[in-house]
């Protein structure tokens, strides 16, 4: 049985009737963003929640005709064309008034991540859940300074993170985006974390 976890009660309803309308479609999905940070030891409120949804064969227009059948309605008018152009499909929890963002994964790294992540239990329903290491990764990459408190934060509550398995996630990012400073960055808030201060 996946842990139990403390979440309001607006997230939990969202989220069950989430992996309801999902489970439906029969596609394979993981919470990431600000409500996983919660999970993973954030100590922050946050209004928001994302998810990454893997169609499959399955389109765009049928994920969002199943989940208006579980009580969620588009945020945007021109929804295909805001999905072509972000790969992001707005919604709203019409129970909760919570906005929903669905991204849909795209093939590489995310493989990966679906791979790894965790079940945990959030009320009544068990949530595939990103794995601490791969939030991590996609906060550093993010790079906002919420982001990087919650890398803080999460480093602080897992005294188990492998951080080996970040660093390799990051050094694979930092050579498809001919980038040098992920690794580094994680480095500077590890360091921030025990109070060593940043490395040189």
């Amino acid at each position: 049985m996946p842990p139990v976890s403390s979440s309001p009660q607006p997230v939990a309803d969202l989220l069950a009737d989430l992996a309801r309308g999902l489970g439906a479609l029969g596609v394979r999905w993981f919470l990431f963003g600000a409500q996983a940070a919660i999970l993973h030891g954030s100590a922050r409120l946050s209004a928001d929640v994302d998810v990454t949804v893997e169609l499959g064969t399955k389109s765009s227009r049928e994920l969002v005709d199943a989940l208006s059948r579980s009580g969620f309605e588009l945020r945007v008018a021109d929804a295909d064309g805001f999905v072509k152009a972000t790969s992001v499909i707005p919604l709203l929890h019409v129970p909760s008034r919570m906005p929903l963002d669905i991204v849909l994964a795209g093939p590489g790294l995310e493989d990966l991540f679906f791979a790894r992540a965790i079940e945990r239990r959030v009320g009544d329903v068990a949530v595939p859940v990103v794995s601490a290491e791969d939030l991590v990764a996609m906060k550093i990459l993010a790079g906002r300074p919420r982001d990087v408190e919650d890398v803080a934060s999460i480093v602080r509550a897992q005294p188990d993170l492998d951080v080996d398995a970040i660093r390799d996630t990051l050094r694979l990012l930092e050579r498809a985006l001919d980038r040098a400073d992920l690794v580094p960055e994680l480095e500077r808030v590890i360091a921030g974390r025990s109070g060593a201060g940043p490395r040189a």
